[in-house]
């Protein structure tokens, strides 16, 4: 072979190998990123990443340290259907009218797009498994105009411990007896029929605990001395401010045998009712593990962005209370933790977020079309950059009767105050916001006062922050958007 032709010999072979690889990469970087959506029923940010000392919550844990972990994030109404409604639609409560456990989406909004059915109709393979949707707020089939697979409910003969109707139960089983132990089962067996097709995947995963009954496995139980369990360090109502505002923990008490009808729960039940739920989450940190697990042995982790959410918070005792239903702290915080393997992860955001972000961020991460007309703003600027802040507060509402008539309370949460306004119920339904009508209102300052023992609110002092407050909430009213314009 001459000296040309030897060079050109290996020139085209050289070719031939880098065209071998190069498509490889360029493949990696075209295709589109799969999600993994993980719903975590009743779980506040009671978890190592977010600064509890006692939990055990490895595999979220490492979530955290993958991704970017929002600490000031807030539910849209802190009970399951309505939280989940916002989340799934990227709607308010009074856009979607679904303010309670009895209402479904789409018979107030029967063509709204939810965020699976958004990502269906953009090529995604979409299926889910568990709690995603409320189940009381949409068909038989988990709303099947999102999903690509057929929904199943995990099989109703798993341990759920709703027989025997206690709070708490500790018991000696594997966790596939366990319905989390069994809703993992069914995710990971979808989760690698779905990495088979060349399409990408959104996998919806909802874990039911640690909602009541505090059911797990006694390996959870065993993990935490309950001697050694602190009780919430605050257990009175707040200083002037309203009654109506607090409630009696109307699930613990109606739902389960041997609580009292009144008063506070005696010392060793709420040590056992504060065992039960960290014992709770314990066992779902184990399922999202085995789940990351398979998602690593696939080979998917480099391709898949994960989404874990609680859909609010929890009263653990603070305020004489239990349960959610609450404009507090501690049932509208509710954990939210991104990871994109794209963007660096070992993050902390302080700034306010809320739940109607989430449809925008995932739209955005994966280079679809953002829909007009979401209520939220993506989180992407934050993930990129943890300082940097996309709005000045979060927003939360719940219903009450005060002095025998329905009302609706409103409120702002920023990096450093919430503000409440109990307004009367026309006003969710669009009549005009009126200060005027304003039944009462709440100011606390997390700073100064991170357990809400007092209610700020027309106190000299916060004359100037009150000002401020009352026109973010005059901006809020303005500016939202609700279900009368969508028909």
């Amino acid at each position: 072979m001459n000296l040309l032709k030897k060079s050109l010999f290996l020139i085209a072979l050289a070719s031939l190998i880098l065209m071998g690889c190069k498509p490889k990469a360029e493949e990696t970087q075209q295709k589109k990123m799969n999600v993994l959506f993980i719903a975590v029923d009743d779980l506040k940010p009671l978890l190592g990443c977010y600064g509890d000392t006692i939990v055990v919550s490895p595999n979220i844990d490492k979530l955290g340290e993958e991704g970017t972990v929002f600490l000031n994030n807030h539910t849209q109404q802190a009970v399951c259907a309505p939280s989940r409604a916002s989340l799934l639609t990227g709607w308010r409560p009074d856009r979607t009218e679904v303010w309670n456990l009895h209402t479904l989406i789409r018979d107030k909004n029967p063509n709204v797009v939810t965020l699976p059915q958004y990502f269906k109709q953009n090529g995604y393979q979409t299926a889910a498994r568990g709690k995603v949707f409320d189940l009381r707020s949409v068909d038989k089939f988990h709303d099947k105009r999102s999903w690509t697979y057929p929904y199943e409910y995990p099989t109703k003969s798993r341990w759920i411990g709703t027989k025997e109707r206690l709070f708490a139960q500790c018991v000696d089983l594997p966790d596939s007896d366990f319905i989390d132990g069994n809703i993992e089962e069914q995710s990971v067996k979808l989760l690698e029929k779905m990495a088979k097709s060349k399409k990408p995947f959104f996998l919806a995963v909802g874990f039911k605990k640690p909602h009541l009954p505090f059911v797990a496995p006694k390996k959870c139980w065993d993990l935490y001395d309950r001697s050694k369990l602190p009780l919430a360090k605050f257990r009175k109502h707040a200083k002037n401010a309203p009654e109506f505002a607090f409630q009696p923990g109307w699930e613990l008490r109606h739902g389960y045998d041997h609580v009292p009808q009144k008063g506070p729960l005696p010392i060793p039940m709420q040590k056992e009712l504060i065992h039960g739920y960290y014992a709770c989450v314990s066992h779902v940190d184990e399922q999202i593990g085995k789940l990351l697990k398979k998602l690593d042995e696939l080979g998917l982790k480099d391709n898949t962005i994960i989404v874990l959410w609680g859909d609010h918070g929890w009263h653990l005792g603070d305020h004489l209370m239990w349960c959610k239903h609450t404009n507090f702290e501690q049932a509208t915080r509710s954990p939210l933790i991104i990871v994109d393997p794209r963007i660096k992860g070992g993050k902390k955001a302080s700034s306010p977020t809320e739940f109607v972000d989430v449809f925008p961020t995932l739209c955005e991460l994966t280079g679809l079309k953002v829909p007009s007309g979401l209520d939220g703003k993506s989180l992407v600027p934050i993930l990129k950059n943890p300082k940097v802040k996309i709005k000045d507060y979060a927003v939360s509402q719940f219903h009450r009767i005060a002095y025998g008539k329905r009302v609706e309370g409103y409120t702002l949460r920023t990096d450093h105050y919430r503000y409440t306004v109990w307004v009367p119920l026309k006003v969710r339904k669009g009549a005009k916001f009126k200060e005027s009508e304003i039944v009462a209102a709440e100011l606390y300052d997390y700073v100064k006062d991170p357990l809400e023992t007092v209610n700020h609110f027309n106190e000299p002092a916060y004359k100037k922050i009150q000002a401020r407050l009352q026109q973010y909430m005059r901006e809020y009213f303005k500016n939202r958007k609700i279900n009368k314009k969508e028909k």
